[in-house]
């Protein structure tokens, strides 16, 4: 029973897991403005030289629940089901950016080219391009500081509960995130628009990245119940005992 449900826990967790980032490569090329999103008026901050409406990646919606999956991963399968999920996500990433490279390179239908027109699109193939042709730099981006980001967190994760046992939760979730977050923000926002083909100034690199990594900060210490009630219904499915045979194995796992 215990071998069963543990199996379907961990490809649950996992598919959600490839899904989110697979996601957020596709759509993370696009930024947001926070305050026109909610249909309030700017905030006027001023960051780095850098002023108006808080602007974010897309992407960002979705690492949140990356957070979670990482941590209840972390806590029930150890660094070995964290770096087996990781590769694999690089790897399916990498195999969608040769079939998104395929695409922008295939030749359009004729009729298919205007066929946004009256959407105000002239040419649908040139904007396909233009979106996903910065989805390859966001995929490089992505696959550094998501494997630079993962490393750190697991490492930090069970260097916490190596001290802390199966006591604070909260710590080793949050401190290994935070961390993690913060090499991750910086890294992939640096290759995919200050390498990429929009060549950021720094001073937009750096705004854009902390405004980034602060909402993730926020978010991190905001999902920390959804960490705990995650838990709880992981030890309820698994049972009790088996829950703690599951912690204890991923615990000693080096």
């Amino acid at each position: 029973m215990l071998y069963t449900r543990s199996v379907r826990l961990f490809i649950g967790l996992s598919g959600f897991f490839v899904a989110n980032a697979l996601i957020a490569n596709l759509v993370g090329v696009k930024i947001f403005a926070l305050e026109d999103s909610l249909g309030l008026a700017p905030f006027e901050w001023s960051l780095f030289g850098q002023s108006g409406s808080l602007n974010f990646t897309v992407g960002v919606l979705l690492w949140p629940m990356v957070f979670i999956l990482t941590d209840l991963m972390n806590e029930y399968f150890g660094r070995r089901g964290v770096r087996f999920v990781s590769w694999l996500t690089v790897a399916l990433i990498l195999y969608a950016s040769v079939f998104v490279v395929i695409a922008i390179a295939a030749a359009p239908a004729g009729f298919w080219v205007g066929a946004a027109q009256d959407q105000g699109v002239p040419d649908l193939d040139r904007a396909f391009a233009a979106i996903f042709g910065q989805g390859v730099w966001a995929i490089a981006g992505s696959v550094v500081a998501f494997l630079i980001g993962q490393l750190i967190d697991v490492s930090i994760f069970h260097q916490i509960r190596r001290r802390t046992g199966d006591r604070m939760v909260w710590l080793r979730a949050t401190g290994s995130t935070l961390v993690s977050q913060f090499v991750d923000s910086y890294v992939v926002l640096y290759i995919m628009f200050v390498l990429g083909p929009q060549q950021w100034p720094i001073e937009l690199f750096l705004a854009v990245g902390t405004v980034n990594y602060l909402y993730k900060v926020c978010a991190a210490v905001a999902l920390t119940p959804v960490i705990y009630l995650s838990r709880a219904g992981i030890e309820r499915y698994l049972g009790q005992e088996n829950a703690a045979e599951l912690r204890q194995h991923a615990q000693l796992d080096r």
